[in-house]
């Protein structure tokens, strides 16, 4: 299965660019079983669900988006996601990049420094159409709608919810050893030492590197470096990298080993992103339209929960036990 096709269970999802939107990923999916684990970003995240409800995991507890509200997530902040409903959700997902996002609030001159959105979720249906209107420019190759409506999205949100991005703290000593910790795994990626060792090399104990470390970046060392080695993956396929060559290089075992994660944090396996690398554009074929735009149109319309307003701010504890990934797409 592709981008472009669906599952029994009804997911698909298509992960792109369009060459006459740079500093922009895009991403439409419908999603039952799929969870995505603690990741982040480089960087900014607007998500608009469509259909259903999301459940995303934040630093500060858990939300849960309906139809009509947008997440706001800021780069480099640990989140996960999964389905709220059993019938899963549906979204349309700009992932614009540090500049465009620093360019657009130029623009409208009403943010100082690098931006940050100040809140996660908001309620804001026009909002939410219009980023899934860049999507359809983008998808008919409609360039100058495409950009007009992605800067506009862009400063209504930055118009509305973002301050000064907070810049972090001067490092104490734990700060300290987790920077120079995720320092090291960066540099020996493909063959990194275990947390004793590391703790050791850097003159400290495992279980005080293992704290400093999930203060200073939200998640585990581990966890963080399946993060980073799926994020220097994407960049070897977007210059092309066959995706076996780029998981042994990144320190995967193997490329099903790559499949699985990149999957995971990605939404579409590593095969179906490389294909629309290539391709950056909208889909040609006729049929391969219809069948996106059916998928599509199938999700944003399913039956979501009670009618009502986003419950734009509710809140869960953490704990709930999480719901099985598909598994059709990790064996690409």
């Amino acid at each position: 299965m592709g981008t472009d096709g669906g599952s029994r269970s009804g997911e698909w999802a298509r992960h792109w660019q369009y060459a006459q939107l740079p500093g922009l990923d895009l991403l439409r999916a419908h999603y039952v079983r799929h969870t995505f684990p603690r990741h982040a970003h480089d960087g900014y995240v607007l998500a608009a669900v469509t259909g259903g409800i999301e459940e995303v995991g934040l630093p500060g507890g858990t939300v849960r988006a309906g139809p009509g509200s947008v997440v706001l997530i800021n780069p480099e902040v640990p989140h996960s996601a999964r389905a709220g409903v059993p019938e899963g959700w549906a979204y349309a997902t700009l992932y614009p990049s540090r500049d465009l996002i620093t360019e657009v609030a130029a623009e409208i001159a009403t943010v100082r420094g690098t931006p940050g959105f100040t809140a996660e979720l908001v309620a804001d249906p026009q909002g939410s159409r219009a980023i899934t209107e860049v999507h359809r420019a983008a998808e008919a190759g409609n360039a100058l709608a495409a950009d007009t409506l992605l800067r506009g999205v862009v400063a209504r949100m930055l118009s509305r919810h973002a301050g000064p991005l907070p810049a972090r703290p001067a490092g104490s000593g734990r700060a300290a050893d987790a920077e120079r910790a995720r320092e090291v795994l960066e540099a020996r990626m493909a063959d990194p030492p275990s947390l004793e060792q590391l703790a050791a090399e850097l003159g400290t104990s495992p279980f005080a590197l293992l704290r400093a470390f999930r203060d200073r970046y939200g998640m585990p060392p581990h966890t963080w470096l399946t993060d980073v080695r799926v994020r220097r993956a994407r960049r070897l396929l977007d210059a092309g990298t066959p995706p076996a060559e780029a998981a042994v290089t990144v320190g995967f075992t193997d490329q099903p080993h790559l499949n699985r994660h990149f999957t995971r944090i990605v939404g579409v396996p590593p095969g179906a992103y490389r294909r629309e690398r290539a391709r950056q554009g909208p889909a040609t074929d006729p049929a391969e339209r219809w069948a996106e735009n059916e998928g599509r149109r199938a999700a944003a319309e399913a039956p979501g929960p009670s009618a009502g307003p986003p419950r734009a701010q509710e809140r869960t504890r953490p704990g709930r036990p999480a719901l099985r990934t598909f598994g059709a797409w990790e064996n690409m």
